[in-house]
């Protein structure tokens, strides 16, 4: 076996037992749930017994995640930089894990719309979190308030925007796949809600 291959070996038996601590369950409880002896799962995590095929699919499953995720051993780098749009103040990073995925950071300087008629809606969900300032997010018929370090989470077939509050406002959002499309689409047809000058800003 060469020295790549036991590495990866290792770390699936920290993996196994990892998780397992993770859930609260002791040997027997996982052996139980696995369909295995008590003592081939001690002998597994200790490296005393070969790991098997039929054995990690088993336990990836009582484990609740998948073999794929269990002997996982990336080589991608763990730091990544933004992409900066700096005529809209705007950074974003992709999450590598689920590239459908897209974290914005974002600084606000205008209010929310005032007409109902430019709140957007889209398939999809949204999460942010604001950094600093207080902001203002329009949700249908709502207007809430949210200050440094609370978070909203909403699905984005509501109509919404978000902008500030009377000073600048710093965000942190989350896409998922379909919000981040949605907004790719305003962006192209030009019918994003507050306006062609912001039309890199998330809506929330």
């Amino acid at each position: 076996m060469t020295q790549d291959n036991d590495g990866l070996d290792s770390l699936v038996r920290k993996r196994i037992r990892a998780l397992r601590v993770a859930q609260g369950w002791s040997l027997e409880e996982l052996a139980t749930r696995a369909h295995v002896s008590q003592s081939t799962l001690s002998r597994i995590e200790n490296g005393q017994r070969r790991l098997a095929l039929d054995q990690l699919v088993t336990l990836a499953r009582a484990l609740g995640t998948t073999l794929d995720q269990l002997v996982e051993n990336t080589t991608d780098d763990v730091i990544s930089s933004p992409q900066i749009d700096s005529a809209h103040g705007l950074m974003r990073w992709p999450v590598k894990a689920d590239p459908g995925m897209t974290v914005v950071r974002q600084r606000l300087t205008e209010p929310p719309p005032d007409s109902p008629a430019r709140l957007r809606a889209h398939p999809g969900r949204e999460w942010l979190v604001v950094l600093s300032g207080t902001a203002i997010l329009l949700l249908g018929n709502r207007r809430l308030r949210v200050v440094a370090d609370q978070a909203a989470e909403f699905p984005t077939m509501l109509p919404h925007a978000i902008g500030t509050a009377g000073g600048p406002c710093e965000i942190m959002g989350i896409f998922d796949r379909d919000a981040r499309r949605g907004h790719q689409r305003g962006d192209e047809h030009g019918s994003r809600g507050p306006g062609r000058e912001d039309r890199d800003r998330p809506s929330a």
